[in-house]
């Protein structure tokens, strides 16, 4: 009876929030009931499959997409859309999905989940498969160096025996397939050469050695950062083969195949194609058709975004680390048209109040004729991209983000944008105004 009172409450809670006030509930509802209930998350009942996403970068497209293909083939499906990936964000979604009895309704649970509650939230509830895409360093006053997070996703993997989908690609990702000897549901993606990969690492990395024997990795060639081809030269680890792989990619009209099938998709980035790696394996482990999933699925919410505005063909992405700043900066180069860029930098908590890892950014910039920066950190920013090389007259720094973004648009040139975490949304929605 308690735990039912409390779904009622929430709902409540959530209705004057959403259909009144007009506001996301985001994690409130959540953290009312687990105010109420510290273990309300094992109150709920699951006669579907769950499917969980993590990863340093790419969860929420990911996730997304995932959720998008479940339901283009006919199936309904619960999910945290909107990013809400802590736990109580979590409860909020199942809270909002399930009975009074707290049996979620739905064919698929697809979930997004923070890095470090994925040992929390499924110790608590059932987890069929879960997805892990890459690890790289983030917020480190937060998560602590990226070792600890995967040292702690290990632990909780060496008794899970659920299905497990990684990246082969990414060393500090491909070592949980050994965690659980006995599991025998593991499975590998992997992405081939494309044609911007590189013989030599051009942006910072983590996984250069071999997590099992200390080697140096070899690498055959990288992706982007540490993700490539690799091995180690020792005992092997990194040859594993692959369930899934997509060759014939062609980011530039978005294409890729899989044993000889064309997929196409509207996204134009390495960054994207791993994504859909990990769709076409989850899709492939529940005889779904992923195909018709990724051709119509539309990266927006600021990842990867392209919209046009006062003429301006304008791509947004989120960059909340190093590794998210030098693959936007990837597909800026990889663009040879003349443009100009935004940059807006914060350093709230939620960010991480350490914004040191602007300095492991590539600022090798090609055909940008201007740099806008803006933030509560513009002019570390704007320092950071002038002592790479870049011509100090043709960077603005903007206290004020209204000011930046008129700025921005008071030339017809395609326009980059790359903002951090608390600064993606309200950055978003400036340049919308415009619109």
């Amino acid at each position: 009876m308690r735990n039912r009172l409390i779904i009622i409450i929430v709902r409540i809670v959530n209705f004057i929030l959403t259909k009144i006030l007009k506001k996301k509930g985001g994690n409130l509802p959540g953290k009312i009931a687990k105010k109420l209930n510290k273990n309300i998350i094992k109150y709920f009942k699951f006669d579907c499959p769950v499917i969980a996403v993590t990863a340093t970068n790419g969860k929420t497209t990911t996730n997304n997409c995932i959720k998008y293909m479940i339901e283009k083939n006919g199936k309904k499906v619960v999910s945290n859309a909107d990013g809400n990936n802590m736990e109580t964000g979590i409860i909020t979604t199942l809270l909002k999905s399930s009975k009074i009895n707290g049996k979620v309704d739905a064919d698929f649970v697809t979930l997004e989940v923070d890095e470090s509650y994925v040992p929390i939230v499924f110790k608590k509830i059932k987890l069929d498969t879960l997805v892990v895409l890459d690890f790289f360093r983030d917020q480190l006053d937060r998560n602590g160096e990226v070792e600890t997070l995967i040292l702690k996703i290990n632990e909780f993997l060496k008794s899970y025996d659920g299905n497990l989908v990684l990246n082969i690609d990414d060393p500090n990702v491909a070592r949980f397939g050994r965690a659980n000897e006995n599991n025998k549901n593991v499975y590998y993606f992997s992405v081939d050469k494309y044609t911007y990969a590189t013989k030599e690492e051009r942006e910072a990395g983590e996984g250069k050695f071999c997590p099992f024997d200390k080697e140096r990795l070899e690498y055959e060639y990288y992706q982007y950062s540490h993700i490539g081809r690799f091995k180690c030269p020792k005992c092997g680890y990194g040859g594993e083969k692959a369930n899934v792989k997509l060759e014939n990619v062609d980011v530039k009209n978005g294409s890729f195949e899989v044993e000889g099938e064309k997929f196409t998709s509207l996204a134009n980035s390495i960054y994207s194609i791993y994504n859909f790696a990990a769709v076409v394996a989850v899709a492939k482990l529940y005889k779904l058709d992923a195909k018709q999933g990724i051709k119509s699925f539309q990266l927006n919410n600021g990842r990867c975004e392209e919209i046009e505005i006062q003429g301006c063909k304008t791509m947004i992405n989120l960059a909340k680390n190093p590794t998210g700043a030098n693959v936007s900066l990837r597909i800026l180069n990889e663009d040879e048209d003349s443009k100009e860029l935004l940059f807006v930098l914060n350093d709230n908590i939620a960010d991480g109040k350490d914004v040191s890892w602007i300095w492991d950014i590539n600022f090798d910039v090609k055909n940008v004729t201007r740099i806008v920066t803006a933030g509560t950190r513009a002019y570390d920013i704007a320092i950071r991209i002038k002592t790479s090389g870049f011509e100090p007259e043709k960077i603005e720094p903007y206290e004020n983000l209204e000011e930046a973004v008129k700025s921005f648009y008071s030339t017809t040139t395609k326009k980059y944008v790359i903002a951090n975490y608390t600064s993606l949304q309200p950055t978003r929605r400036e340049i919308l105004k415009l619109k």
